[in-house]
């Protein structure tokens, strides 16, 4: 338990670190909480998924995230339009275009993961 705690705490401290670092390089400086947390908890979980699941289990983990990653483009085109055009406010457009993730997550799920 304390093994897995020092690791998440090391791998996920480093990773942060390192991918806020390159994230500060970019303009705007907003965009540098794109690059802080999502890459470096994801790499520290597929560290862990090899280490207790093996290799093939990371793989499937890596192609979740993949189909994830890819449905928060239209997820993203989806709220800012919302906002940008319509004048909804922030909390309501990213609550309702979560429904186009999910339509899009599962779908790509559907298509591409439920084979494996």
């Amino acid at each position: 338990m304390w093994k897995e705690l020092l690791f998440r705490f090391l791998v996920g401290g480093t990773l942060v670190s390192t991918f806020a670092l390159i994230g500060d390089l970019f303009k705007p400086k907003s965009f540098a909480g794109l690059f802080g947390a999502a890459p470096s908890i994801a790499l520290a979980t597929l560290g862990l998924a090899i280490f207790h699941q093996g290799p093939a289990y990371a793989a499937i983990e890596a192609h979740s995230m993949i189909a994830g990653a890819a449905a928060f483009f239209p997820y993203a085109c989806c709220a800012s339009w919302l906002m940008m055009r319509l004048k909804v406010r922030g909390l309501a457009a990213s609550s309702g275009s979560i429904i186009v993730w999910v339509v899009v997550a599962f779908g790509l799920w559907f298509i591409w993961l439920a084979k494996i």
